[in-house]
């Protein structure tokens, strides 16, 4: 049971620490999008520096290997589970592939924010909570135009919604909403700053002109 439970949290780590935006960077355009920007090697960073063309295949990616992460739970056979034990290893699994995003084995540990991965992740495990959260993230980068605080104000709604709107009551779950809501603002600090001060880049379609 636990060589079962250990591969598997391993193998979620590996897969969050694939750098499609690094890879991208790198094959296609002979960048490695760390060095511009904002500095993150995440969608938004790439469509910042690279364009909505390089963009949109890391975001998409980074959503599928944080889906595909927490599906490993039932993709492989996982004998002397029982089904609360199914669970707590999807959330297991849900955060190894995030942190993997975050510090990325392949590439110094110098990965992404995880905003894109741990949506991968909604999908999995809070499918009607992800779709009311990504309405309000839409609705908040069209007001303001900022990613960030987006970002931050739909993560710190997360919790309230999955627990408090929709009702969920399993209590690793309701801690995993708590975390999401803590962890999203945290890894932002350095946003929060230049939002404060009035220095955060605004959200574009365009890469900047060299």
């Amino acid at each position: 049971m636990y060589f079962y439970l250990i591969s598997e949290i391993i193998l979620a780590y590996l897969i969050g620490s694939i750098p499609s935006a690094v890879l991208v960077g790198k094959l296609f355009y002979g960048k490695d999008v760390r060095d511009y920007g904002s500095g993150n090697a995440g969608a938004t960073n790439v469509i910042r520096v690279l364009g909505f063309t390089a963009g949109i295949p890391v975001f998409t990616f980074d959503i599928f290997k944080g889906w595909f992460a927490v599906q490993l739970a039932t993709i492989i056979s996982n004998p002397g589970f029982t089904t609360e034990m199914i669970i707590y290893l999807k959330i297991g699994l849900a955060i190894a592939v995030v942190l993997g995003h975050i510090f990325p084995v392949y590439v110094g540990f110098r990965g992404g924010k995880g905003v894109a991965t741990l949506a991968g992740v909604g999908i999995a495990l809070y499918p009607l909570a992800l779709l009311i959260v990504l309405a309000i993230f839409i609705l908040i980068i069209l007001i303001s135009g900022y990613v960030s605080l987006s970002s931050i104000i739909a993560s710190v709604l997360f919790p309230f919604i999955t627990i408090f709107l929709l009702g969920v009551r399993h209590p690793g779950l309701m801690v995993l909403s708590i975390l999401v809501a803590i962890f999203i603002p945290l890894s932002h600090r350095k946003n929060i700053k230049r939002l404060l001060q009035g220095k955060e880049n605004k959200f574009s379609l365009r890469k900047k002109k060299e």
